[in-house]
């Protein structure tokens, strides 16, 4: 952990208190991916952490306050989906590894972070703007790359120009995230992981180029 780092009542909390407070976190990302956000207890963190409520009450407000610590630090690791399109070339086969990079690094993404990411999207749907604002700084940066990505194919007459460019972007965003948060659900549809990526790649590149990959 870098950074100063204070506790509730704002001391600036020591290397001690630091590892504490990680520890706490830690064990907070593990319980809730094996149980249900709501019932997760203050009591059982610190529990797990081997320290006390006491102790849990001097670093977060609550659970919801420690969720969203998580959180935060999981959208700081979301901004390495920006890298994987901003500036790159969608001609001709440099658009198809473009593209598969992209949805491999969401696929990637979802499987890392996939019990923080249900609660994020729980938060969000329940109108919880801390939430929504953390989901949409994951989305945004992908989305505007993707849109400037749109625009170039509308300059070059490969895509109708009359489509909204944010909207084509937005759209292939939500469903690089919808599919990435639903991985599990494709197998009971007789979807395996393996055909799920060729798949999206192919959507993906259709949407942004206008034109399938080339093989």
């Amino acid at each position: 952990m870098t950074g100063q780092v204070r506790t509730v009542d704002g001391r600036v909390a020591g290397r001690r208190g630091q590892a504490t407070r990680q520890k706490l976190l830690d064990c907070l990302g593990e319980m809730l991916s094996t149980s249900p956000y709501r019932d997760v207890k203050v009591i059982d963190v610190a529990r797990k952490a081997g320290t006390s409520p006491a102790t849990f009450y001097q670093y977060f407000p609550d659970v919801e306050g420690a969720v969203l610590e998580l959180a935060e630090e999981m959208a700081k690791d979301g901004a390495g989906l920006t890298d994987l399109v901003a500036g790159r070339s969608w001609a001709g086969k440099s658009g198809a590894a473009v593209a598969e990079e992209l949805v491999e690094g969401f696929l990637s993404f979802w499987r890392k972070h996939d019990a923080i990411l249900r609660v994020v999207d729980l938060g969000a749907a329940e109108g919880d703007k801390r939430f929504y604002k953390i989901r949409m700084k994951i989305l945004n940066s992908v989305t505007n790359s993707l849109t400037d990505a749109v625009k170039e194919q509308q300059a070059k007459g490969r895509i109708d120009a009359d489509l909204n460019p944010a909207g084509i972007a937005g759209s292939l965003v939500a469903m690089l995230a919808a599919v990435s948060s639903h991985q599990k659900g494709f197998q009971s549809w007789g979807v395996k992981h393996a055909d799920l990526k060729p798949s999206l790649t192919w959507l993906l590149h259709l949407g942004i180029t206008g034109r399938k990959p080339p093989k």
